[in-house]
């Protein structure tokens, strides 16, 4: 059965639902390509940053009213990570020199493989170009990086995430010209 995706910007009234879409993501979704115990750190460095929705920068992918995913970009230059993640950085960067950030991207495991990120990124990316930036680059969990990859983004330097129990969680930062 086909569904038709729309996309919206997201509101502050869509933050329990969207936490709700990211918790399932990371637990059902990364177990394919990340033992257990770098799954369970991922949620110390992955999440919402709701700088992201406050910015305007931030979507709600839905189907049928069932939000199937959500992702945004940023004009600042955190790389990755939620409100709870250490090392953020709110600081605006400079489209003539600097790339947007694609950030928080979460596909429902009920929506995956029907085009939900790919709506986000081309959805991101037009947005970014529009502000005057010429590049996107993100930290790629490695559940993430096929679909980017497909949607043209070259890997720069893979990296780790270190976690407060010294787990370490493996993230890829990618790039692409817009």
């Amino acid at each position: 059965m086909s569904q038709t995706l729309t996309i919206r910007s997201a509101v502050s009234g869509d933050i329990p639902a969207l936490k709700a879409v990211m918790d399932r993501a990371i637990k059902e979704l990364l177990p394919a390509f990340l033992p257990p115990a770098e799954v369970l750190a991922s949620q110390e460095v992955m999440g919402l940053d709701t700088q992201l929705i406050e910015d305007g920068t931030y979507y709600v992918v839905e189907a049928d009213g069932a939000i199937a995913g959500c992702g945004g970009w940023s004009r600042r230059a955190t790389l990755f990570g939620g409100d709870h993640s250490a090392g953020r950085d709110a600081a605006l960067v400079d489209p003539a020199t600097d790339p947007a950030r694609v950030r928080a991207m979460y596909t429902s495991p009920d929506f995956t493989r029907r085009g939900v990120g790919r709506l986000i990124l081309a959805t991101c990316e037009a947005k970014a170009k529009a502000e005057g930036f010429s590049r996107c680059e993100m930290a790629a969990t490695m559940a993430g990086e096929p679909l980017y990859a497909a949607c043209g983004y070259q890997r720069i330097e893979p990296f780790e995430a270190q976690t407060s129990n010294g787990v370490k969680v493996p993230l890829v930062r990618m790039g692409k010209a817009i």
